[in-house]
């Protein structure tokens, strides 16, 4: 299993904040993350036999997206978008949208659901459970066929194949994962967001990481009511590839026990489906 074949499910990870800070309702799709460019995000690579369904056209771009992606805002949207390469320089307004996204990142605790991953250039879909427990760990389980886990122990961040007893590991913070899983989120010192979008009910924040150890892009889908909530996020990574993640039976209310994120030999790693 090779990382370069990894790098289209690296947004995965991120499906882990979709529930709202406070209480563990489900909540809505949800869409993806970047990988580096030396050392791109890990991610599963997708098996024969893995289900690929298609989505109808209509489904592969959420309203939020599709008004984002357009060139023209629509109706009750304000929106900002930097130049290639470039970060936006936050007025007053923008500021407080991504203070409201730190606030939101930084009351989570621990996290467990299910998840749907799409890259979106083929409609390829994964699927399988997750847990968090922050700062710094997570654990997706991917459901057979593919029988991979992706796991974070706060330092490093592992893909294991359990048929082929076959591992990659890269640290963390060479991830654009690190943005959301500090133990202090602080978007503005660590980002640069690339783009700021406000409607009645979804507010939108794409962001790069400022360190060139972990390029590429993540785009956040968030509802406004009655709790700030994400939704869904686009990750794109150095290859331009772009993945959407899905999360639903979301529980904020149980304790993970913390061996969960162990990062054990593949041989001794218990599967999770």
């Amino acid at each position: 299993m090779k990382i370069s074949d990894l790098a289209a499910a690296a947004g995965l990870a991120l499906a882990m904040f979709a529930a709202p800070a406070h209480g563990g309702g489900a909540a809505s799709p949800a869409g993806d993350q970047p990988a580096a460019t030396a050392v791109p995000a890990p991610v599963p690579a997708t098996r024969p036999g893995a289900e690929t369904p298609q989505a109808p056209a209509a489904q592969q771009q959420p309203p939020a997206a599709a008004a984002a992606s357009d060139g023209q805002n629509a109706s009750g949207w304000n929106a900002e978008v930097a130049t290639p390469g470039g970060g936006l320089v936050l007025n007053d307004a923008q500021t407080v949208l991504v203070k409201k996204v730190n606030d939101y990142f930084n009351a989570l605790g621990d996290l467990k659901g299910d998840f749907v991953q799409t890259t979106v250039a083929d409609n390829k879909r994964m699927k399988g459970k997750f847990m968090v427990k922050r700062p710094g760990r997570f654990r997706f389980d991917y459901s057979r066929p593919s029988k991979q886990i992706i796991i974070s122990d706060g330092e490093y961040l592992a893909i294991q194949d359990l048929d082929l007893n076959n591992e990659d590991r890269v640290a963390l913070d060479q991830t654009p994962f690190r943005l959301l899983l500090r133990k202090d989120v602080d978007l503005i010192r660590d980002a640069k967001i690339v783009e700021v979008q406000e409607s009645d009910d979804q507010i939108i924040v794409a962001m790069r990481d400022k360190s060139p150890d972990a390029p590429g892009k993540i785009k956040l889908f968030m509802t406004k009511g009655p709790e700030l909530t994400l939704k869904e996020w686009l990750t794109t990574d150095a290859q331009g590839i772009d993945t959407r993640v899905e999360v639903s039976e979301l529980n904020t209310t149980e304790k993970l026990d913390a061996s969960l994120f162990k990062i054990q030999a593949v041989t001794l790693n218990k599967f999770h489906p």
